[in-house]
């Protein structure tokens, strides 16, 4: 993928569309391959295709849910794995990879005028992150669990596996997408629905608490549904956006106005990289040996990016961060670290077992021959969505109906756009930066 991630951050999406290797579906990274696909895609304005791309993707999640046929297949995948590494495996698509999948389904519904098909897509995203919420605490048990049982003391991985803090941060989980909520809000809005709109905004309100285009919009619904309690407990809370909104936003007939929404994705997140780590493990024979292990992480650092600002009729406003799904990732990772741990004992302790046969059998050529391949064999698994952004930013105005030419700077870039307002109703802006290369695309809910 470093070609086509080249050729994005230049702008280039559809040479990188091209770079895109062939797979057929029984190839364990044809799902992936599919989204990579359908993201660049959508960069490129072909939302038919790229819809047509995360639609088949989302059946063969649903297969392989449902279908007790493909953990039967997954099986027959995993003892490929035994005797070779974990990218002999299908690629599950992690809850953060897949709550994307779902809102950038649904701004390919919103390009074609269908809300309906969009307000689908995000209350699957809704629904997957539930489905995390539910399952995350029990995977984290029986993962650690399962790693106890093969001698793997947590203080040893954690002695020895790059440090990610910094990339994390303070994301509690690798799941709960603050964006995905905001979305919701907005479509939810758009569908004339204010009271679930204000829901979702609570929810991404509950991940990023010091997002202040969050806490604007947690406190306009909250007013216009004369939510008494939240009220009382926002006016202290929000004291500075309360205070902001007075001063920027002064409409004489507040139903009169419409609201400007601004989605601001910036760079693309970064790859996995592959580790080596010494663990000492319990061999079938009960002995400890020590093992080197494969392992994928991320860089303990994180891009800056300074979002977008904003220049109207004499007010400057600043885009705030909502998501940076670099953090997701790598949370995700860490916590699938005693489950991907786990596989490499199992793989290594049946290489060394079928070493010793080879040896046994043919002499020193069968243990040389066993050895190369135990050591060529044992890569880490690094396949995620790569093309995705890094971090996404928001920004909301109220405007009168009408055309507006506003000023906006992005990355020391600066352009003017011209957006059409309507009365009481919504224009949804989405900007891409990467690295020099900027656009923006207009939609009216």
């Amino acid at each position: 993928m470093q070609a086509v991630k080249s050729a994005q951050q230049q702008g280039r999406f559809q040479q990188a569309l091209s770079l895109i290797p062939e797979r057929s579906e029984s190839n364990g990274s044809y799902h992936l391959n599919l989204l990579e696909k359908a993201r660049l895609a959508f960069l490129a304005n072909n939302n038919l295709v790229s819809q047509q791309n995360f639609t088949k993707v989302y059946q063969k999640i649903q297969q392989a849910e449902q279908a007790a046929k493909v953990e039967v297949s997954r099986g027959i995948d995993n003892v490929t794995a035994i005797i070779s590494n974990d990218n002999a495996t299908r690629y599950d698509i992690p809850y953060y990879e897949q709550s994307m999948l779902h809102s950038y389904q649904a701004l390919n519904y919103l390009s074609q005028s269908d809300l309906s098909g969009a307000l689908v897509e995000i209350r699957r995203a809704n629904i997957v992150q539930n489905k995390a919420l539910q399952a995350n605490q029990k995977e984290l048990y029986d993962s650690q669990q399962s790693m106890a049982s093969k001698g793997i003391n947590p203080s040893d991985l954690a002695n020895n596996y790059p440090v990610m803090n910094n990339v994390i941060g303070e994301v509690k989980n690798g799941f709960q997408n603050a964006y995905t909520f905001y979305l919701s809000g907005i479509l939810y809005e758009a569908a004339g629905q204010s009271n679930d709109a204000y829901i979702d905004y609570k929810k991404a309100l509950e991940i990023y608490p010091n997002n202040i285009t969050l806490q604007k919009d947690v406190w306009r619904l909250a007013t216009q549904l004369a939510m008494t309690s939240d009220i009382s407990l926002f006016k202290s809370r929000f004291a500075r956006s309360i205070s902001e909104s007075n001063q920027k936003d002064k409409p004489n007939e507040q139903s009169k106005m419409g609201q400007l929404v601004i989605l601001i994705e910036q760079g693309i997140i970064a790859s996995k990289q592959e580790a080596s780590i010494n663990l000492p493990i319990f061999t079938s024979h009960n002995d400890i040996r020590f093992y080197s292990l494969a392992l994928p992480s991320y860089q303990n650092r994180l891009a800056q990016y300074s979002g977008l600002s904003l220049n109207y009729q004499g007010q400057t406003y600043q885009s705030h961060e909502i998501v940076r799904l670099q953090s997701l990732a790598a949370k995700q990772l860490q916590d699938s670290m005693p489950t991907i741990v786990t596989r490499q004992i199992i793989r290594l302790v049946a290489k060394e077992e079928i070493r010793q046969q080879f040896s046994r059998k043919i002499g020193d050529i069968g243990n040389i021959l066993a050895s190369l391949y135990n050591v060529a064999s044992e890569k880490a698994d690094t396949r995620s969505w790569s093309t995705l952004p890094d971090s996404i930013h928001i920004l909301r105005l109220t405007l009168s109906p009408g055309k507006h030419d506003i000023d906006v700077n992005i990355n020391g870039t600066q352009r003017t756009i011209t957006v059409e307002i309507n009365e009481d109703r919504q224009t949804l802006i989405k900007v891409t930066s990467i690295g020099n290369y900027s656009d923006y695309q207009s939609i009216s809910l």
